[in-house]
């Protein structure tokens, strides 16, 4: 299998910053090009009746931003060539498009993702929906104990 396209599907937890290590590494070891993305979810109607949805998605792309930085910073320190994106909409949708829109040979996500409040409902659905329905390897990376 010829990787030279990497995507890596970050929100700056636990399992992302595994997932990170990962895909840098296998980057660095195959000479792959590597893409990170971080996808901000709408919020649903119900979370607009009860939050500043302008100051939630202000906070969501600084945090995106900064989360981005870092596996920039990681991956030049590693010589990986990097690309970044941040999008938004249901993170599986956006992985699998982008994915088969830049014809990505690996994808590397964490286990889960948030598991706080409300997106604990949500625990894995990321990682499941890419390891259903990609049509490349997906790689899933539990969280490290440091």
């Amino acid at each position: 299998m010829g990787t030279d396209r990497i995507l890596l599907a970050t929100d700056g937890t636990e399992s992302a910053l595994a997932a990170t290590r990962e895909a840098i590494e296998i980057a660095a070891n195959r000479g792959a090009t590597l893409h990170a993305i971080y996808v901000i979810e709408p919020p649903s109607d119900y979370d607009n009746d009860i939050i500043d949805r302008e100051e939630l998605e202000a906070d969501l792309l600084a945090t995106g931003t900064n989360v981005l930085e870092d596996v920039e910073a990681a991956a030049a320190a590693a010589s990986v060539p990097i690309r970044t994106t941040i999008d938004d909409g249901r993170p599986g949708d956006v992985l699998l498009s982008y994915a088969k829109t830049e014809d990505v040979d690996l994808i590397v996500v964490g286990a889960y993702g948030d598991r706080s409040g409300v997106t604990y409902a949500l625990l894995g659905s990321t990682a499941d929906a890419l390891v259903r329905e990609s049509r490349c390897p997906v790689l899933v990376c539990p969280p490290t104990e440091e």
